[in-house]
């Protein structure tokens, strides 16, 4: 590759001015810091996940002002055995007296007593909205633990949404503080093993960090456009380490490699920026264009994931081209210091590639049958996925130890008014509106769809709009809540409101919304075909090759169905519930599949175009295709090794975590990535390339000055 190529360029430059390249570099990463804690993130609100019948309810409910003020429950129970109802009643009193004075307050109900017996429940009611009762939960919380403090024979839980919400947040950011403080040791033990000199194992951590701590701090404005749901943080540390350390490994080892055959450092920072350089923002690209197919499916939670993980992708490749040589050049040869004597010398030992060189072999003798048994096995593992089963988050899939979580339940099996609530949204001019509320309520009742609420309709202050609520016949998640929704959108409530004069009906609340979600139209076919469509064009135009364009999608396909027949065993058909700490729902959260397949298809990308790159290397340096091949696969297996270690055990960290969808995007993406490391590029990519020889021989033609072997570059 010639020196006028921008990678080149950039890193010449670096490289010969590396104190003034760190000091922009820590500029950059200081003034995101900066834009962190001046500027406020924006988070999505209720409004943002409006979608069909239930989102027009809300919409309604909003422009009347006739939303229901936000209620939390104290739940008294027995530890073991029949309650002590008077004891109970009498400790409920005393909780009445201590919260109702408290901040965020506005009402404390009577105790209520249920059927069985066997639970008292103290209503509270909230002031303000959602957003208000979740900043003051927190000294609701804090007296129901005096409570049960001071009576310590007695359960005393508190239920709610705004302490469900507090409680999931508690433990989301006890899980991010656990994979932070797993996944930097383990990474950085893996690059020690892996470069055996502590400061070459730095580089790439101290890379992705910054890298990461960047990208949020460049998200706070964006996310005035693209809105966080809470999750943007994980993936950002997820993709960030990552992308950060891939791309500095693959820069840093081709790097020493240019100076273990003689190279000045200068000379060898060309060659990696012109080879390693170029591969990395080809990489780059691919997983922000394939993250980008996010934005095509609708939802605002993924629109925020994709600009997040965009945003640390394009910062990790900004910070390899730039700063990584400036710190190269810097160091010298001190970047293989302090040496761990022992790793070092095995390293040297086996040498580049020196396994795979042994496990390639046979591949290259016979790849017919190499093809066979590795796309069988992928297909085989992928068999599974077709009867992939997925379902919204519920409160069955959260950690049950959440304390809410307990009482959450525990309050719906003993109480019917803590069951979901319908609303039935009618906005009409016609007298008859109240009778017609009546009437749907009385037949839903009497066909056992619903539960009647007890309480009259709230009507709006200029009388058009009306809300009459009631609960779900089951607890919040059961599908069998779903028939009262159809019934009363398709007959019920048209029926009730025939004779009525410009009447506008709606039905919503949290069941409809759940069932609107789970019914809208997919759009993952549309996510599928532009992201297969646009990676299959960057590699048409880096290698100039529509034959391995089209090989490219298939390996990708192959690993990521596989990594879904994973999930599936594991996760719907309860494979290793003990060994992963969790019970199985019998299904995959519903947008675990979408999310991992289109940052598999982008991190596979990373493997992929490395190794053609060397493979192109040799067929440019005049070796025979086998030859060209073999040297691919055995050049770059040591740092393609480390970097796959590295992503899985980062990726492994979370399928440790509470969370279920954390834990199912751990294994998703950890399994992915082990096979296309293993089965997908030590056997079938070189099988499938050498399957496709007479197709593939144009690789090795150079097409513009930029495409010179980078063997060629002239020394400083």
């Amino acid at each position: 590759m010639s020196r006028t190529s921008p990678t080149v360029r950039v890193a010449r430059w670096s490289a010969l001015h590396p104190w003034r390249a760190i000091g922009l570099w820590v500029a950059f990463v200081a003034s995101a810091i900066a834009l962190t804690s001046s500027v406020q993130s924006k988070e999505l609100g209720d409004e943002d996940f409006r979608i069909g019948d239930s989102g027009r309810a809300s919409a309604m409910i909003d422009a009347a002002s006739l939303h229901d003020s936000p209620s939390e429950s104290v739940l008294i129970t027995a530890p073991r055995g029949a309650l002590d109802v008077e004891r109970a009643t009498g400790v409920a009193e005393q909780v009445k007296a201590t919260t109702a004075n408290l901040d965020g307050v506005a009402d404390v109900g009577a105790p209520i007593v249920s059927e069985r017996r066997d639970a008292v429940l103290v209503p509270v009611t909230m002031t303000g909205d959602e957003d208000d009762a979740a900043d003051h939960v927190g000294a609701l919380i804090a007296a129901t633990a005096q409570a049960q403090k001071a009576h310590p024979d007695l359960t005393i839980q508190q239920a709610g949404e705004a302490s469900l919400d507090h409680g999931i947040n508690d433990k989301v950011s006890e899980d991010l503080a656990s994979a932070e403080m797993l996944s930097l040791p383990v990474t950085f033990a893996i690059l020690l093993i892996a470069f055996g000199a502590f400061v070459a194992a730095g580089i790439p951590v101290l890379l992705a960090i910054t890298s990461v701590v960047t990208a949020l701090g460049l998200y706070a404005p964006i996310s005035y456009l693209a809105p966080d749901a809470g999750t943007v943080a994980n993936v950002v540390l997820l993709i960030g380490m990552a992308v950060g350390v891939d791309y500095s490994l693959f820069y840093l080892k081709r790097e020493r490699e240019e100076r273990a055959r003689g190279r000045s450092t200068i000379d060898a920072i060309e060659i990696a920026a012109a080879t390693s350089g170029r591969a990395v923002v080809v990489s780059g690209l691919a997983v922000m264009v394939a993250m980008s197919g996010l934005f095509l499916s609708g939802e605002p939670v993924f629109d925020a994931l994709a600009a997040g993980a965009i945003l640390v992708v394009l910062v990790a490749v900004i910070g390899s081209l730039t700063v990584l040589p400036a710190m190269l050049a810097a160091f010298g040869r001190f970047v293989d210091r302090p040496r761990i004597p022992l790793l070092w010398r095995l390293n040297r030992r086996i040498g580049s590639g020196g396994i795979s060189g042994r496990l390639i072999r046979p591949v290259i003798r016979r790849p017919f049958v190499s093809a066979l048994v590795a796309g069988g096995t992928l297909i085989g593992l992928a068999i599974p996925a077709l009867g992939m089963s997925t379902r919204e988050s519920t409160v069955e899939t959260l950690p049950q130890d959440i304390p809410a979580v307990q009482a959450f339940q525990r309050a719906q099996a003993s109480f019917p008014s803590e069951h979901p609530t319908i609303d039935v949204v009618l906005r009409s001019d016609d007298s008859g509106a109240a009778s017609a509320l009546r009437e749907i309520e009385g037949e839903a009742v009497r066909a056992d769809l619903a539960l009647a609420s007890g309480e009259a309709p709230r009507v709006s202050k200029d009388g058009r709009t009306s809300v009459l609520s009631m609960y779900a016949p089951h607890p919040v998640g059961d599908q069998r809540n779903d028939p009262t929704i159809e019934q009363l959108r398709d007959t019920i409530v048209p029926r009730a409101v025939s004779d009525l004069d410009g009447a506008t009906t709606a039905v919503g609340d949290s069941v409809a919304e759940s069932y609107d979600y789970e019914h809208q139209t997919s759009r993952l076919p549309l996510v599928v075909g532009f992201v297969l469509l646009l990676t299959m064009a960057m590699m048409i135009w880096t290698f100039r090759n529509v034959t391995l364009a089209l090989l490219t999608t298939v390996l990708n396909l192959l690993s990521v169905g596989a990594a879904f027949g994973v999930l599936t065993l594991v996760f719907q058909h309860s494979w290793f519930d003990g060994l992963l700490d969790f019970t199985s729902s019998g299904s995959v959260v519903d947008w675990i599949p979408l999310f991992c397949f289109v940052v598999l298809i982008g991190l596979s990308m990373d493997y992929h175009v490395f190794v053609m790159t060397r493979v192109r290397e040799g067929l440019r340096r005049g070796l025979p295709f086998e030859e060209a091949v073999e040297l691919g696969i055995r050049d770059t297996a040591g740092v393609v090794t480390s970097a796959a270690a590295v992503m899985v055990s980062v990726f492994a960290v979370f399928a440790t975590l509470d969370m279920m969808e954390m834990k199912q995007m751990g294994v998703g993406l950890s399994v992915a990535i082990l096979l296309d490391a293993t089965l997908v590029r030590l056997v079938l990519l070189p099988a499938l390339l050498l399957g496709f020889k007479s197709r593939l021989q144009g690789l090795g033609r150079v097409a513009s000055p930029e495409d010179e072997p980078a063997a060629e570059l002239a020394p400083a």
